[in-house]
């Protein structure tokens, strides 16, 4: 007999429905969750997820439906690129908020948005970085959704920082003309 898992549920609130890719984001980072906690291989949960949970109801909850490859993806990629994600997201945290010290949700967020932010080159990081906020939304109702923004936000600015919108400089023309005693 298996032990089970208990697996992160979304919290009731409102949120913006996910399309396939945000609802795959989202079960991305319930996997990886379940495999922090579980120790359960990613191979399992990605077979679990798709044969039981994307786009199925499962203990009267209907699951929306997602997109399987780019769930696997996210998954995949985060186990594969781990040992670069980690000390990654830690640089962008406090030094006494250590990754190992962040909730294992949490955790599984960060780890999902920096993997996009690394790896999917084809998706603008302003998305992935909305994404996962929503994601934190869809679990946490407090300073959490705040966290993931600023984390990925700062990921994003080393990893991608030429596709991000800097503001042009405020320009002071206006007040010169004031200062020459007119």
């Amino acid at each position: 007999m298996t032990d089970k898992v208990e697996q992160a549920q979304p919290k009731t609130r409102e949120a913006r429905p996910a399309n396939k890719r945000g609802a795959a984001r989202l079960a991305a980072a319930q996997a990886l969750y379940q495999m922090d906690v579980g120790g359960t291989p990613a191979s399992s949960v990605i077979s679990e997820f798709t044969a039981f949970r994307l786009g199925k109801e499962l203990d009267g909850e209907q699951y929306r439906d997602a997109d399987e490859q780019w769930f696997a993806s996210i998954v995949r990629g985060v186990v594969a690129d781990q040992k670069f994600l980690d000390p990654f997201i830690h640089t962008a945290l406090t030094e006494d908020w250590p990754l190992k010290r962040i909730d294992s949700l949490l955790r599984a967020i960060l780890r999902a948005g920096a993997y996009e932010l690394l790896r999917r080159k084809d998706v603008p990081p302003k998305v992935i970085i909305s994404e996962y906020i929503d994601v934190a939304k869809a679990f946490y109702q407090d300073d959490e959704p705040g966290l993931v923004n600023g984390i990925l936000d700062r990921l994003a600015h080393d990893l991608r920082n030429s596709e991000l919108d800097v503001p042009a400089p405020v320009s002071d023309e206006g007040d010169d003309a004031d200062a020459d005693g007119e």
